[in-house]
């Protein structure tokens, strides 16, 4: 993809030295930026998860909702119509011919050009040739949707007053639970609820007290200072080519390689794109909104950054969130004394900090693992905790949330190039919390310029002026907002919830709607030809959705549809008032078309009867069935003209490659071959289902795929529908409900939990950072709109994302940056909600304190998608290079510039003692690794899940965790929720820690494996595994029995502990010497040499060859 140059001046960009990474061939407001980081290829700034150089080039039309034709009871048919009762059905014979309608053509321009290549790096390419500029103008204007959506439920449901009432005393509700945390009420919503975490919500309904006549406190206290209030700030910087220095005259593959840059998914006709920018407009522009002149502050001698873009028709009369009525003059401030001043948190107290860390004896403690290979700790590995004053700390994001590769941020783009180590930000934004700050009120303070919302790191400079942390624009205090509804104090803004809280959820006001909220909507489409028929899983499916019917979630306005396909495409009319379900048989799937639309989608409480009646009906109504064909494609048409007027979540079950009408696929893996096959086939071969998921994201349309299958389907393709709607994708292969039970076991937990799990709808999603840092690629499963907002029709808690940074100016004239993530949803209950997170971390000016700072997780996690993005681009091989050479670089230049004496030996810096093990561990995942075990759809999957898992699943499927389980102790034990659970030390992944006399648990997050060495001892086998002895352990074992003993008692406690840990259900598989899994048990001993992979040992020889050059 390409990225438009939006120069600060709006002005046109050339060269490489765009503003945000801007260099293209043909841009549009639906893409992101090339890299200008030296860690990203400048052909990898694909955005939606891995894209691909496909045939030909993607229209990114999003076209007007197709308009259905107007049917009232009964479908406008041509010829005799014949409904079934389903009682009836006896296969798909009678068909419904296509009604009239009326043409409605959307051309679909193309953007042919050749593919934007980015320079190679100076070591490949010292004169970088400039770039053609991007064709998208700042300004432009789009015009907004027509404010029509049809909704099938009472007008009076979407009519939500966000306004909060205005008592006497602050209206608090919930339970009287205080927490130590948060000063607020605590409030369990039973919708949040899900089978994994319990979490609820803290609900603080702030409002204007009904007097101000108290008089004003004669002196105003502030909290303790956070931070300068920064005097300027980064002055305007100049654009540059970032130099990227050369360890070698012959050039390396890493991730500046140059490779193929995928052609655009782009369009400059603006004209048909209507309504998409207005989420920009809502949710308001970062840095890159359109620049205007605006009055400039004396004492920060600095422009205050860029105006807040119109808001649509029907909310002009507004008043934004946090607007006041005072004269522009009134926002500049005389450059004498300030009446307020805060103490800044000065130099000498972040050089305090610093050194502190410094004289730690592991911080900057230099390790030769050459001698020292056993760096893995035996607990799990915490995150760095930034350099920072301990009032900041105390109030920063969690790293579960929120996390950089660097905890120190560079002062510069070259001295972050002179560290290779890549600068990016790893996110959990909807994570399911259990101590979540709701705050209701109807002023959301918001900076005038950037658009970022108040927060824990901003600077008070006295009662009515706060100064912004990412644009240092001084904003001016609602009067609203001076009124603290938890202390009940006037004149208190620093103490309001938004301020104390680096996480905190708004209910947002009607300004932040383009539309009334939706309501929930599910549609299922299931697979019914004879292939899926004969998985059984049909059952498992509408069993499921039988016992959870009442746990999704939603309200009274939740919509529920289903749709079944084979060669035909059959729809069930669930309208109230029927004695039982009807199906409609659709057989021109060459034009799909939709009969009676309107009892398609019905409301789940008015037809909860019909409902489970066809979800009793359904698994054997198909059990007769002939019909091998898949027509997907249109199956997946039909279903988004029924949801497009509302959106919602499209739930799809495939068992097979589609094998009729469009997005019709051709098996492209040859069994014998495998992975070992000169061309891995990890493109898609077919446009087909990423331009419907593009339609399906412009509609608010998430598509989910679970791919249940034991034969190639070609998910490399299919995975498209998802990523590029911001879906998911669910595989079991060789699902079977009599041969492969652990399977139905999984897939029953895990469609559990997928369907009770909170969710949010017609969702945006941006981050914004302080002024002169960058982000110019994303990583993850959604669809980029406008440069940086991101579409997610729907947001799920398990879904993770990433996006790359660079330092656009020098940072030199600010101590601290901040980081911020703003998500804005429809969550089911029809409330409009903004989830807010704040990272707060320092500037450094030392390669030193950037190694010091370094998170290896996050930069493993970072490279891993960055090389998934590398493989589909340019090749497995390359990825792998690429990985490899992110070490080497990296530590050499430690080497050269941090270490002053040159020690024999691998030497490295302790806070990246674990790199080298995490990049093997990389190189042997099921994504990168090379022989010919890996089917092609379980790397594809592998793939997904690398774009899509949060960080912390994502590190455990990569580097499993390795423990001793036949001697557990209540020695050391957690307790949670009166349970006992034992906590024994981690191992390294090597057959040197395994012993034939003991059994170890291997967590490798989607599968547990539980080895038993033929000497294990008698009281073990007796106690846990309830066998005599060890030949007696079954083959096929999978589960442990519940004996009553303490030692299985320990077992299981600890089993489940870990499986409560993540949102998808590994299978445990008990495994002896003689088991067909041991093999795979073997192959996760990352530190142990395979057929095709080095050992841990032999990897770092090689890894100081290369480094001591």
């Amino acid at each position: 993809m390409s990225q438009p140059g939006i120069p600060a001046s709006g002005g046109a960009v050339t060269g490489l030295g765009a503003k945000n990474g801007a260099a293209s061939t043909s841009a549009s407001p639906y893409s992101n930026g090339p890299a200008q980081n030296t860690w990203m290829s400048s052909q990898m700034s694909m955005s939606q998860g891995y894209n691909s150089q496909l045939p030909g080039s993607y229209p990114h039309l999003i076209p007007a909702k197709t308009s259905l034709n107007p049917i009232s009871g009964q479908s406008n048919c041509g010829g005799s119509q014949t409904v079934y009762p389903l009682s009836n059905y006896q296969g798909s014979g009678e068909t419904h011919n296509r009604p009239p309608m009326a043409s409605n053509t959307v051309t679909l321009q193309s953007h042919g050009g050749p593919a934007s290549r980015m320079p190679p790096s100076a070591s490949q390419n010292p004169a970088a040739t400039p770039m053609p500029s991007g064709s998208f103008l700042p300004g432009l204007n789009i015009p907004p949707p027509p404010l029509n959506w049809q909704y099938n439920y009472p007008s009076t449901g979407s009519q939500i007053n966000h306004s909060s009432h205005v008592p006497s005393q602050p209206t608090l509700s919930g339970n009287t639970n205080l927490t130590t945390n948060h000063q607020y009420i605590s409030s369990g919503d039973s919708s949040f609820q899900n089978n994994y975490v319990k979490s609820g919500n803290v609900i603080v309904m702030c409002s204007v007290p009904p007097s101000v006549t108290a008089p004003l406190p004669t002196t105003f206290q502030p909290r303790v200072p956070l931070g300068p209030p920064p005097t300027g700030g980064p002055p305007p910087g100049k654009a540059h080519t970032p130099q990227i220095p050369s360890n070698s005259a012959t050039p390396q593959p890493s991730f500046d390689s140059p490779i193929n840059h995928e052609g655009g998914v782009s369009n400059t006709n603006s004209g048909s794109m209507v309504a998409h920018n207005n989420y920009d407009e809502i949710e308001g522009g970062g840095f890159l909104a359109t620049p205007q002149l605006t009055s400039k502050n004396p004492k920060t001698g600095r422009s205050v950054g860029y105006s807040y873009p119109s808001l649509p028709p029907g909310y002009q009369n507004t008043t934004p969130a946090n607007t006041t009525a005072l004269p522009p003059s009134s926002l500049s401030y005389p450059s004498g004394s300030q009446a307020f001043p805060q103490t800044p948190l000065g130099a000498n107290h972040l050089t305090a900090s610093m050194s502190g860390l410094n004289l730690h004896p592991e911080g900057l403690r230099v390790v030769n693992l050459l001698q020292e290979r056993n760096m893995l700790p035996s607990t799990p590995l915490q995150p760095p905790v930034p350099s920072l004053h301990e009032d900041i700390q105390k109030l920063n994001c969690s790293p579960e949330l929120f996390r950089c590769t660097l905890t120190g941020i560079p002062q510069t783009q070259a001295l972050l190039n002179k560290a290779k180590l890549p600068l990016g930000l790893l996110l959990h934004p909807f994570k399911d919390l259990v101590q979540l700050p709701v705050v209701t009120s109807s002023t959301i303070v918001r900076c005038r310029s950037c658009r970022t919302y108040i927060n824990p790191f901003v600077s008070f400079l006295d009662q009515r002026r706060w100064k912004c942390n990412l644009c240092y624009r001084v904003n001016d205090v609602p009067e609203e907002f001076m009124y603290n509804p938890l202390t009940r104090v006037y004149g208190e803004p620093h103490r309001r919830p938004e301020v104390q809280n680096a996480t905190i959820e708004f209910m947002a006001p009607s300004e932040y709607m383009l539309r009334p909220p939706q309501p929930p909507v599910y549609l299922f489409v299931f697979d019914v030809s004879h292939n899926a028929v004969e998985t059984g899983y049909l059952n498992s499916v509408c069993q499921s959705l039988l016992d959870n019917l009442d746990l999704l979630p939603g309200n009274t306005r939740t919509k529920i549809g289903f749709i079944t396909f084979d060669s035909t495409i059959h729809f069930y009319s669930l309208q109230e008032g029927l004695s039982q379900p009807q199906m409609l048989v659709v057989s021109d799937i060459e034009d799909v078309f939709i009969p009676m639309p309107e009892n398609l989608l019905v409301n789940l409480n008015e037809s909860k009867e019909l409902v489970q009646d066809l979800l009793k009906t359904l698994p054997q109504m198909f059990n007769k069935t002939l019909e091998t064909q898949s027509a997907l494609g249109p199956a997946l048409q039909a279903a988004f003209k029924l949801m497009s007027p509302t959106g919602g979540r499209m739930s799809v079950f495939q068992t097979q490659l589609p094998t009729l009408g469009v997005g019709a696929l051709k098996p492209r893996e040859e069994p014998n071959q495998r992975s070992s096959a000169k061309e891995i086939y990890l493109t898609p071969s077919t446009d087909f289902y990423k331009k419907l998921a593009l339609d399906c994201s412009g509609q608010q349309v998430a598509v989910d795929l679970f791919l249940l299958s034991g034969q190639y389907s070609d998910l490399a393709s299919l995975g498209c529908i998802s990523r590029y709607s911001a879906g998911s994708v669910y595989y079991y292969p060789s699902y079977h409900h009599q041969h492969n039970s652990v399977q139905v076991q999984k897939f029953q937990k895990e469609l559990q939990r997928y369907l009770t799990r909170k969710i949010g709808f017609e969702a945006v999603m941006r981050i914004r950072c302080t002024k002169g840092l960058s982000i110019h690629t994303f990583h993850g499963n959604f669809f980029v709109r406008s440069t940086d907002l991101l579409s997610l029709p729907n947001v799920n808690p398990d879904a993770g994302y990433a996006v790359q940074m660079s330092v656009e100016e020098s940072l030199t004239d600010t101590q601290l940056v901040s980081f911020q993530s703003a998500l804005l949803y429809t969550s089911s209950k029809g409330e409009r909600r903004i989830r807010v997170h704040t990272l707060c971390l320092p500037v450094v000016s030392t390669l030193n304190e950037i190694f010091l700072g370094a998170d290896v997780q996050a930069i493993s996690g970072l490279l891993a998608n960055m090389a998934v993005d590398r493989s589909v681009t340019a090749s497995l091989s390359d990825a792998r290079d690429a990985l490899v050479n992110a070490v080497i670089d990296s530590l050499s230049a430690y080497r050269s510039s941090v270490l002053s004496n040159q020690h024999p030996g691998l030497m490295v810096p302790f806070s990246l003692r674990l790199f080298p093990l995490f990049v093997l561990a990389l190189l042997k995942q099921k994504s990168f690794q090379t022989g010919t075990n890996a089917r092609l759809d379980e790397r594809i999957f592998a793939m997904c899940q690398v774009k899509n898992q949060p960080l912390v699943y994502l590190m455990l499927t990569t580097h499993p965790s390795l423990y001793r389980v036949d001697n557990l102790s209540d020695e050391g034990a957690l307790n949670v929720n009166d349970r006992t659970i034992p906590q024994p030390r981690l191992l390294q992944l090597s057959v040197e820690n395994l012993s034939r006399d003991g059994a170890f648990l291997m967590d490798a997050g989607f599968v547990m494996m539980l080895w038993v060495g033929k000497n294990c001892g008698q009281n073990f086998l007796s106690q846990v595994l309830g066998v005599q002895n060890y030949a007696s352990i079954p083959q096929t074992m999978t589960e442990l029995p519940e004996l009553d003993t303490p030692e299985s008692a320990r077992t299981i406690t600890f089993i489940s502990w870990l499986r409560e840990q993540r949102p998808f259900f590994p299978i445990l598989y008990i495994i002896r010497d003689e088991s067909p899994i041991k093999a795979t048990f073997l192959q996760s001993m990352v530190e142990d040499r395979t057929e095709s992979a080095l050992s841990y040992y032999e990897f770092l020889l090689h890894i100081q060859q290369q480094v001591n050059k």
